[in-house]
């Protein structure tokens, strides 16, 4: 008996019926209730029309939008009081009562922009140093929290149940025991692989652990954006780290990717209580009944009166706020150099805007550096990347491919005088989708001793990409350019 056909026929056409009712109820909630920009509707209404099965399951894991139980809570405290703070500053600043360092100066949009879109406030005495190495921060972090007194606030986008994770395990439970107050917030997609008993003991001493964003299928993230991207450490309110480390081997180098170079910050003096402020903000939103509600002890006294003249702002955004402010901020500092922008950065996806604002900067003749990796973590990204790079390198940019091994700091210096350095990468994810943090640092001083770091490495680890090589690349490398660049905005 010959097989019926027409059965199979049917289902598919009936399959074929629900994807396409399906797209259409995607597309109408992009057009009409998400309110996205025209540029990112477009991109998904495109891949929904012409890959309607592939761009449904993509339309899952990467656009969907936060709502209802996924956007922070009401004001606490904390937010009153660094509210206050900012508004307080605002007013110094109009009538220039606010004594600003000359970088401060020079800059002073970018100053009083971060005071009025995220209650950033200025914060003009603190010390700092900077790692751009795994050992040398995680020696460093090591030391701190050996010698923690009173609590340890780690947040992190990855944590691996590796030989460092381990360790910095060990060492938490260790404080623990000690009766130090110890709580590890991670994002749920970042510690994906890692099951419950690398934390037991940890929690069995007294440690506290919280997920952001847990998953609904354990091990499988299905939102690939809003995730968690900060990797903040405060300990007993004075010392903070901030930057672009994550925990694991393949921080210290040894990972698929080889030698890993990244940008971290040590923090001493009054900015550290705005890492402790993000921190809380975070926790509290995990902690359900476990938030934190007296914020006595997090915020010792002495922390102003420590030695150091660094001023500094600690930038936040994410989902949760309406103002993009980290991005707002980079768009400033672009329009206000007259002298030099170098960026580096393992992800480069500007939209329109930021991508406008780096081509005027190119064509007035401001020196602009991009230092970008060789190797691609992540393909379409990579090519996106490189097309964008490539736009601007023919219009004067200086565009570097980092060779020792892989680049993932998120750093940037405006004219020597202003450094930037944190979590947030140069693309629409980190600039409107996930949680960042980013300090924002205006001193001259520091900013030549970045400009230093940056240049001897762009002549020693670097090759530049002249406009002649960019326009000889293969066939093949300008389809996956073509083609990345067309769906960038999802990226």
């Amino acid at each position: 008996m010959a097989f019926d056909w027409t059965f199979v026929q049917d289902l598919y056409n009936i399959f074929l019926i629900i994807v396409v009712v399906v797209n259409i109820a995607a597309a109408i909630t992009i057009i009409f209730y998400e309110r996205r920009s025209p540029q990112v509707a477009a991109a998904w209404i495109l891949l929904l029309v012409f890959l309607p099965i592939l761009g449904f399951f993509i339309y899952i894991f990467f656009g969907r939008r936060l709502y209802g139980k996924y956007k922070y809570g009401k004001k606490t405290k904390v937010d009153e009081e660094f509210e206050r703070i900012s508004s307080a500053q605002i007013e110094r600043l109009k009538t220039s009562d606010l004594e600003l360092s000359e970088a401060g100066k020079n800059f002073e949009p970018a100053v009083s922009l971060f005071l009025n879109q995220d209650h950033a406030a200025y914060s003009p005495n603190n010390d700092i140093e900077v790692y751009i190495e795994g050992e040398q921060k995680f020696m460093e972090l090591e030391n701190e929290i050996i010698g923690a007194k009173n609590h340890i606030h780690l947040e992190y986008y990855i944590i691996r149940d590796d030989e460092l994770g381990q360790k910095v395990m060990k060492l938490l439970t260790k404080k623990a025991k000690e009766g130090v107050e110890v709580r590890l917030l991670f994002d749920a997609a970042g510690v994906r692989k890692v099951r419950p008993a690398f934390y037991k003991d940890f929690k069995d001493a007294g440690g506290q652990v919280r997920i952001l964003f847990p998953l609904l299928v354990p091990f499988i993230s299905t939102r690939i954006n809003y995730r968690n991207h900060r990797k903040i450490v405060v300990i007993d309110g004075t010392v903070g780290f901030l930057g672009g480390f994550n925990i694991g081997m393949n921080y210290l180098g040894k990972g698929p990717l080889g030698y890993w170079r990244d940008t971290h910050l040590k923090i001493r003096g009054s900015a550290v209580a705005g890492l402790q402020t993000r921190f809380i903000k975070d926790w509290n939103f995990a902690a359900g009944e476990d938030a934190i509600k007296d914020l006595t002890s997090y915020y010792p006294s002495e922390i102003s009166k420590l030695a150091g003249n660094t001023a500094i702002q600690i930038v936040s955004s994410g989902p949760d706020s309406e103002n993009a402010a980290i991005y707002s901020g980079f768009l400033s500092l672009i329009g206000r150099a007259r002298k030099s922008i170098y960026i580096q950065t393992p992800y480069f996806v500007p939209d329109q805007t930021m991508f406008e604002a780096l081509r005027i900067a190119c064509l007035s003749g401001i020196d602009v550096r991009i230092e970008i990796p060789n190797k691609a973590d992540h393909p379409f990204v990579y090519w996106a990347t490189y097309s964008y790079l490539g736009d601007l390198i023919r219009l004067g940019a200086k565009g570097y491919i980092y060779n020792k091994g892989f680049i993932h700091s998120k750093t940037a210096v405006f004219d020597g005088e202003v450094t930037t350095i944190g979590t947030a990468n140069w693309d629409i994810r980190s600039f409107k989708l996930n949680f960042e943090t980013n300090a924002f640092i205006y001193d001259s001083e520091f900013g030549q001793k970045m400009d230093k770091i940056i240049l001897d490495e762009l002549e020693a680890d670097c090759t530049q990409i002249t406009v002649e090589q960019y326009n000889d690349r293969p066939l093949i490398v300008r389809i996956k350019e073509g083609f990345c660049r067309l769906i960038s905005p999802l990226l």
